[in-house]
């Protein structure tokens, strides 16, 4: 009998694995991407150390989660298309059960005391986990003058002129462009040890990583459907206007731009269904992040508590409950639907990528300006997270927020930098500062 470090899984192994994943992958996309290697790579060995590596750079150029993407990748390539749904939608099922009824139970109840004592204590441990995330992702993109530069810019752009976030994407990905034509190709990492699905590719590819015109086209006229079909059915039946349209429209267009991961875009999100839908109260889109920063799956299932709060709150003929519900599972599909696009479309071409000089530069430049967007990101939680009232003015043509200062909220200031302090210097978890500020939010509101 073959030892099993040295065949293939078979599908119910993989399977168990990737039910095992999807309810331990917690501490956003890098604790994900971690918890895929030590057991895809180092326990399993199903797939190597350098093919791992070259399908994660090629999900990070991709728009949406990449530790879903990767999922999706790697069970793509063990058991073709059905093992990349599998692995994809089990990636995110048991945190989307978890935040569609954490979600419910707030649209419902977060006004009652002990509820809104909770979240009073989350929301400056979410702003302390904001800017640890700006900080760790900026110590690895802004290694130079021109990328800090970049970092600059896009949060000029995004913070003082109101520019949309996918022009700054856009922008950012052309001067990447522009930039990499002029530096050498990467180095080699082809003495890494490889895996079980490595052997095989070097021995005799299977059919469905070879790619073909017709498999695209095949991809093509399946996928986009399912995914775009929705959302034309809601638009002509109910109308732009209607709060389904607006959220099947809202989150397809994330879905295209939310390159950087979760909270590049949530700064774009949180504005856009505050100030621009009407949807959300400023903190409220703390509170949903708080709840996707202590549940598993991607951050970015932040969006479903979004659509779930905004049809809650203009449900039509339907009870608030039921249209809830359905302005999340709207959310879900028309967030992750691409993913699957993006990875059985560009996959079998992917080895082409490999030393794709241009499209290296431009994910560096897309992941210094995405340092910058969090910067906006983090400015804007903290002025909502202490102060009560924050208001949006204009002068001379630049956008900015001004806080009315005896609003400040010295509690929740006192909490945010408790939850810095635990965070940076005692290396205290995420989970441990959540639940610690919970307690303190409930005490502090309990006893006053």
């Amino acid at each position: 009998m073959q030892d099993s470090q040295h065949r293939l899984p078979t599908f119910r192994e993989a399977l168990a694995v990737w039910v095992k994943i999807g309810c331990l992958s917690f501490g956003g996309p890098a604790g994900q991407i971690a918890l895929m290697h030590r057991i895809l790579v180092e326990e399993k060995r199903w797939i190597g150390e350098r093919r791992f590596l070259h399908a994660l750079n090629y999900c990070m150029l991709l728009p949406g989660p990449e530790a879903q993407q990767l999922a999706i990748y790697i069970g793509w390539l063990l058991h073709r298309t059905w093992g990349g749904i599998v692995a994809g939608v089990l990636f995110v099922l048991p945190g989307a059960v978890v935040m569609t009824g954490l979600s419910l139970l707030y649209a419902a109840y977060h006004q009652l005391p002990l509820v809104a004592a909770i979240f009073f204590g989350i929301k400056p441990a979410v702003l302390a986990m904001v800017v640890h995330a700006l900080i760790r992702i900026g110590k690895h993109a802004l290694t130079t003058r021109s990328s800090v530069l970049l970092a600059g810019a896009a949060f000029v752009a995004i913070f003082f002129l109101d520019l949309p976030f996918p022009l700054i994407v856009l922008g950012a990905g052309l001067v990447g462009i522009l930039a990499g034509r002029r530096k050498t190709d990467p180095a080699s990492t082809d003495d890494q040890a490889g895996g079980v699905i490595d052997d095989l590719l070097d021995t005799a590819a299977p059919d469905h990583i070879k790619p073909t015109l017709r498999g695209a086209l095949g991809v093509l006229a399946l996928w986009l459907p399912l995914w775009l079909g929705p959302v034309g059915i809601l638009v002509i039946e109910l109308g732009r206007g209607h709060v389904f349209s607006q959220i099947a429209l809202f989150f397809s267009e994330m879905a295209v731009v939310t390159f950087g991961g979760a909270y590049a875009v949530l700064a774009y999100v949180a504005q856009a269904a505050v100030a621009g839908y009407g949807w959300l109260q400023p903190g409220e889109m703390l509170d949903g992040l708080g709840m996707a920063e202590t549940t598993p799956g991607p951050l970015i299932l932040v969006l479903q508590y979004v659509g779930l709060i905004a049809a809650y709150r203009d449900p039509g003929s339907l009870a608030p409950w039921l249209a809830g519900l359905f302005g999340a599972a709207l959310t879900l599909w028309v967030t992750f639907t691409p993913c699957f696009l993006w990875i059985f479309l560009g996959a079998p071409y992917v080895e082409r990528l490999r030393h794709n000089r241009a499209l290296a530069a431009a994910l560096s430049a897309i992941t210094a300006a995405v340092v910058g967007v969090i910067l906006n990101l983090s400015v804007w939680f903290a002025l909502h997270a202490v102060f009560a009232e924050v208001r949006e003015t204009r002068l001379a043509g630049l956008r900015l927020w001004e806080p009315a200062w005896n609003s400040l909220d010295l509690p929740a200031l006192i909490l945010a930098l408790a939850a810095g302090v635990a965070m940076f210097r005692f290396k205290i978890g995420m989970l441990p500062t959540l639940a610690g500020c919970a307690v303190a939010g409930c005490a502090w509101r309990l006893l006053t």
